[in-house]
C-alpha cells in the first residue's frame, strides 16, 4: 500500500508545530489581556444545526462534509467555529453578557485545493455576544490589530458593513432575492478582479448598466473619510455608513488604521453588519489570514427570538503559520532545553533529570547509552541550548557538569545552582 495523506491535509513535524504552538500561545496571551476566556466544542455537530437558517449558506454547505452515525442521524465536520459558538450560547441561556470568548480547533472544508487552501486547517476565533454597540466591534479589531504585531507582521485591516453594501444593492433596485447571490460574486473581486466579477454579474441576469454602476460604487477610491462622503450621497440616512462612522470613531481613540473598503463582502451569509478581514503586507500570500464580523441574527434564528448581538474574528493559523515559514525563521527542532548524558551513571542520572522536570524545566536524557561524541552531535544537531553530563568523578563531589552549547564554556555546579542558573 502506498502511504498518502488525504488530499488537502498536512502533517507538522516537531519543529513545524513548535512554530505553530509558539503562535497559538501568543494570540492566547493577547485574547486573555482583552479579557477573553477559552471554550471548547465538538468538531462534529448535528446537520440541521450546521444548515440551518442564517448559518454558513448554501454556498458553504456543498463543501461541509456530512455523514450518518451508526443511529442514522445526519452528522456533519464543523466548517467553522462560529455555528459551534452559536449553539452553546443557546443552550446556555444563564451565561452572563457581554459573554468574550476564545476557542482554538480544527474545521473542515470539502472544497477545491490550492495554495494556502485546505479541506482540515486551524481556526483560532475571539467572539463578544450580548453588545450591540460599535464598541464590541472596535475591540475585535483593536485586538486583531495587537496580535498581528505581537507576531511581527505588517498588516492592513480592510473592513466594511453588510448593511451599507445591502443599501447600495437596493439604490441599485436589485431585488431582495438576488442580494445574497449577488454577494457571493462582490466578494470575489479582489481574489479574481473586475471581469470575472462582471462576467458572473451577467450571467445572473444582471444587467451592464448596473453592473458598472455597481463596481464604480464598491471601488470608490480615497482616504476613509473621503468614501464616507461618496457614499452618502448615494445611500442616504443608511445605517450600515452610520455604523462605520462610528466604528472608524472608536478606532480613531484607540489609534487602529484601518482601510474602508466598500467592496469587503465575507461571502457568508450570517453576516449583519462591520466585517472586516486582515491582509499581510509584502507577502506571497494574498488571501487573508484573518476575518469576521457582525452576526446578529445566527445566534437569534436558533433561539427563536430574532435578533441576538455577536461579533468576531477568526485567525487563520495554517496560514499564519505559512507566512512565518515564508520569513525563513530558523525553526527549532525540539522544545528541549538540557539534555542529560550520563557517563556510566544512568541511575544517578534520571535522578536528576526528575528533579530538573520538577522544576519546570523541559529535560531529555540519552536512552541510548551512547558515547559522549555522538552524544554532543545529537544535541548540537536538535539545537538543545545546554548539555549536563553526570560521570563518576560529578556524582562524587555531588555535582553536575552543565556546557553551553552555543558558547562551549563549562562549569562544574550543584543541581541546586543548576537548576537556578538554567531557569534564569
Amino acid at each position: 500500500m502506498k502511504l498518502e495523506r488525504s488530499k488537502g491535509t498536512r502533517d507538522f513535524l516537531p519543529e513545524e508545530q513548535i512554530v505553530r504552538n509558539e503562535i497559538v500561545d501568543a494570540l492566547k496571551n493577547v485574547f486573555e489581556a482583552y479579557g477573553f476566556s477559552p471554550l471548547e466544542t465538538p468538531s462534529i455537530e448535528r446537520f440541521d444545526v450546521l444548515s440551518s437558517k442564517y448559518t454558513g449558506g448554501a454556498e458553504i454547505l456543498k463543501e461541509t462534509f456530512n455523514f450518518k452515525d451508526q443511529g442514522n442521524r445526519e452528522i456533519g465536520l464543523r466548517y467553522d467555529l462560529t455555528v459551534s459558538f452559536a449553539r452553546v450560547i443557546g443552550m446556555n441561556p444563564s451565561l452572563k453578557m457581554p459573554f468574550k470568548r476564545y476557542e482554538t480547533g480544527n474545521v473542515w472544508r470539502d472544497g477545491p485545493v490550492g495554495a494556502a487552501r485546505y479541506r482540515q486547517f486551524l481556526q483560532c476565533d475571539v467572539d463578544i455576544v450580548g453588545c450591540s454597540s460599535m464598541l464590541a466591534d472596535a475591540e475585535i479589531i483593536a485586538l486583531t490589530d495587537k496580535a498581528f504585531k505581537k507576531l511581527g507582521f505588517d498588516i492592513v485591516i480592510r473592513v466594511n458593513n453588510r448593511k451599507a453594501l445591502n443599501d447600495i444593492l437596493a439604490y441599485l433596485k436589485i431585488k431582495k432575492e438576488k442580494c445574497e447571490d449577488i454577494i457571493l460574486s462582490i466578494d470575489k473581486l479582489e481574489k479574481f478582479g473586475a471581469d470575472a466579477v462582471k462576467k458572473e454579474l451577467k450571467e445572473k441576469k444582471i444587467n451592464k448598466k448596473t453592473i458598472d454602476e455597481l463596481l464604480k460604487i464598491i471601488t470608490v477610491k480615497g482616504d476613509n473619510g473621503k468614501k464616507i462622503s461618496e457614499l452618502k450621497k448615494i445611500i442616504k440616512g443608511s445605517e450600515g455608513i452610520k455604523e462605520t462612522e462610528e466604528l472608524l470613531g472608536y478606532l480613531e481613540i484607540m489609534d487602529i488604521d484601518i482601510e474602508l473598503d466598500v467592496s469587503l463582502a465575507r461571502g457568508l451569509s450570517y453576516y449583519s453588519g462591520p466585517v472586516f478581514e486582515v491582509i499581510l503586507k509584502n507577502s506571497k500570500f494574498k488571501s487573508s489570514v484573518a476575518g469576521g464580523g457582525r452576526y446578529d441574527r445566527m445566534i437569534g434564528a436558533l433561539l427563536g427570538k430574532g435578533s441576538y448581538p455577536a461579533t468576531g474574528i477568526s485567525f487563520g493559523l495554517d496560514r499564519i503559520y505559512d507566512a512565518y515559514a515564508e520569513k525563513k525563521r530558523e525553526a527549532k527542532k525540539t522544545v528541549t532545553n538540557v539534555y542529560i548524558i550520563p557517563i556510566g551513571m544512568l541511575k544517578e542520572a534520571l535522578k536528576i533529570a526528575q528533579t530538573l522536570r520538577d522544576s519546570n524545566i523541559k529535560v531529555d536524557i540519552d536512552l541510548m547509552q551512547r558515547g559522549v561524541s555522538k552524544n554532543l552531535n545529537y544535541a548540537n544537531s536538535m539545537g538543545i541550548p545546554y548539555v549536563i553530563f553526570v560521570g563518576e568523578d560529578e556524582v562524587k563531589q555531588n555535582k553536575v557538569k552543565v556546557r553551553d552549547m552555543v558558547s562551549g564554556k563549562e562549569k562544574l555546579v550543584s543541581v541546586e545552582e543548576a537548576i537556578s542558573s538554567l531557569k534564569s
